[in-house]
């Protein structure tokens, strides 16, 4: 019983960070990158479960004695690497800065990582390519 309602609060808040509010400046990473992160990432989840002949449990017999550290570790990397190849492809550009780091954030940390990219760089914007700072005027010195 403590397990289904561990399961039912993860999923509670992963939906809560995965909503977000309105945004007056605009949304600066393309929605389509959002549908392929989400896409990737379930396809890195179902080859995580393949690794395992489909069983929840994890056993290494199944595996040829790779453990379930490693699996993760395979198909996070896997999800790193791919994900942005198919990004670039849907949607028929170069990634900017801020997608890949993103879309990299995403495979690490499923939802909460990429959203926790994106509001990162809305609070740095130096971080992006291309930025300059504000012109700082100076006075005159009095006489």
């Amino acid at each position: 019983m403590i397990r289904k309602i561990a399961v039912l609060a993860a999923a509670f808040v992963a939906f809560a960070f995965a909503a977000q509010g309105a945004d007056a400046k605009g949304k600066k990473v393309d929605p389509r990158v959002d549908a392929v992160n989400i896409g990737v990432g379930a396809a890195s989840t179902a080859g995580f479960f393949a690794i395992n002949k489909w069983n929840w449990k994890w056993d290494t017999a199944n595996t040829g004695g790779m453990g379930v550290g490693t699996a993760m570790a395979l198909t996070t990397v896997g999800c790193m690497a791919a994900a942005p190849i198919v990004s670039t492809i849907v949607i028929n550009r170069p990634l900017t800065q801020r997608e890949a780091h993103v879309t990299a954030a995403s495979c690490l940390i499923p939802f909460v990582g990429g959203w926790l990219v994106n509001e990162a760089y809305d609070e740095h914007p130096e971080w992006e390519p291309g930025y300059k700072p504000a012109k700082q005027w100076k006075k005159k010195a009095a006489k």
